[in-house]
């Protein structure tokens, strides 16, 4: 009863004409910015922060949180409609988001995707706020160890993704890591394949790849086949959800929740890692596992859902412990010691005004951002009723822009090209396209968790197995690799059988 007394407060706090204002300005720009390719709201929050100075810390970090959890909502319109993810928490989006767009349910993949959202933004929220002392002592539980099993799960688990072969998805992820591995190396310093050019010494990131593989290969592989140049006949009312859309997407929306929530309360996470946990989580509970890959309702409803739970999970390791979950939680971090508050144990105790004002703030927020993206789903959608000859242009011009905008370098231009011209190339020896994006991510926390994890133990492996948790998750680790070739096997049984 006691925590809902100071929730009570903060809503008294948040629902003041300034509060309001900045939760709208927050939530707008951080759906404008989500939209965009290649900012993300992390890169938006940083450029921003000088405009909160000189309003009062709450209202600042008002502003900065809306625009966290606005840009997981933004990045879904992208996803969706042109095939460009716009970060890396929307790539599991754009895998079946854009399948559906373009048997004409861009609306209903919008649609999910704003309630999904919603649903798990407010779960989350709300677990937060009770539970942030019990999880914020769980997440002290991981260390190094756990972060690369974690990691490791996450490219694993590619071999669940869609229907197609799990050695292909296992191959595209190495491929993934061995991009990753361009650049300089973080802990000695020395450089790694970049043959001498100065632009690979920070290494190739996620973004150009994902532009590249995902909207410009789409664009070159669609100019050989003129059924994509069809335009969209389809009316505004036939793109809302049906009733058996929502009975499909359900309980793919309580599991994106829980999946996401418990993913973003690990400091280092993510929604990036949240997203493909629960699209690999849902593949598995799925009745249809067959239609993942090719436009599956549920998965963007259940890697929307977890992306932006996660994004409001990550909020207990920072409030809790100073650490921050995320990079947007980072941003926010930042902020609060700019602003002169020092996150941690005490800071409930000391600052409890600032932090139940922040938490209401984000339901009203919640509740804008759901109002400004379900009825208008339709309206987006009707973007790809313009004929392709028109849009195709136009799809290359954001991506580029959006690359150079990110790094003002050229040299990221020609990469997205390049990356472009894979992407082509995978569509057409039929290889999944995500597993290299998401190996590209996820690089960096395997790889400086793995080092780690040995320095600890002297070299010794024994490390990953006489942790509990690590036990665990290299026990699922495992599983994930083993899955594919027991499911291989019973299929090879069930043919023989046919033939007998």
């Amino acid at each position: 009863m006691e925590i809902l007394g100071f929730l009570m407060d903060g809503f008294r706090g948040a629902l003041t004409p300034m509060n309001l204002l900045f939760v709208f300005i927050g939530c707008l720009l951080g759906q404008i910015v989500g939209a965009l390719p290649g900012i993300g709201p992390s890169a938006a929050m940083a450029i921003l922060m000088p405009l909160t100075f000189g309003v009062p810390p709450t209202t600042a970090l008002i502003m900065l949180s809306g625009i966290m959890y606005g840009g997981m909502y933004g990045g879904t319109l992208t996803s969706v409609l042109i095939n460009v993810p716009g970060e890396a928490a929307s790539v599991m989006t754009a895998v079946d988001g854009y399948q559906l767009a373009k048997q004409g349910r861009a609306g209903a993949a919008l649609s999910i995707a704003a309630i999904g959202s919603f649903y798990g933004g407010v779960a989350s929220l709300t677990a937060v706020v009770f539970l942030t002392p019990l999880l914020s002592n769980f997440a002290l539980k991981f260390n190094a160890p756990e972060y690369f099993l974690l990691a490791t799960m996450g490219i694993t688990a590619t071999a669940s993704l869609g229907s197609g072969s799990a050695v292909k998805s296992l191959m595209v992820g190495v491929f993934g890591l061995m991009i990753a591995m361009i650049g300089t190396d973080p802990m000695v310093g020395v450089n790694r394949l970049t043959f001498g050019v100065m632009e690979l010494m920070d290494g190739i990131d996620f973004i150009p790849v994902a532009i590249g593989i995902f909207g410009i290969g789409e664009v070159l592989a669609s100019l050989e086949d003129r059924k994509d140049f069809v335009v969209l006949k389809t009316r505004l009312r036939d793109l809302w959800l049906t009733a058996q859309d929502w009975a499909l997407c359900r309980m793919a929306i309580v599991r994106g929740t829980v999946v996401g929530f418990f993913v973003g309360t690990m400091p280092g996470t993510g929604p990036t890692i949240a997203s493909l946990l629960a699209y690999a989580a849902e593949h598995r509970a799925s009745k249809h596992p067959e239609n993942f890959g090719k436009g599956a309702l549920d998965a963007v409803a259940a890697a929307e859902t977890a992306n932006n739970a996660a994004a409001q999970g990550a909020l207990i390791p920072m409030l809790a412990l100073g650490i921050p979950g995320s990079q947007s939680t980072a941003v926010l971090l930042a902020a609060l010691l700019i602003l002169g508050i020092r996150p941690g144990p005490m800071l409930m105790s000391q600052q409890p005004g600032l932090v139940w004002t922040l938490l209401a703030s984000m339901y009203i927020g919640n509740i804008m951002l759901l109002i400004m993206n379900l009825p208008l789903a339709p309206l987006w959608a009707s973007i790809l009723r313009i004929p392709y000859d028109y849009l195709m242009p136009g799809i290359i011009a954001i991506s580029l822009v959006g690359v150079y905008a990110t790094s003002l370098s050229l040299f990221s231009v020609g990469i997205t090209v390049l990356f472009g011209i894979i992407g082509y190339l995978m569509l057409k020896f039929e290889l999944p396209r995500a597993p290299i994006v998401l190996a590209i991510v996820l690089a960096p926390l395997m790889e400086n968790s793995l080092r780690q994890s040995l320095m600890l133990s002297s070299g010794s492996l024994a490390i990953f197995v006489q942790r509990p948790i690590s036990a665990v998750l290299l026990l699922v680790v495992l599983t994930t690799l083993a899955l594919p070739i027991v499911r291989h096997i019973r299929d090879r049984r069930k043919r023989n059988s046919f033939d007998e």
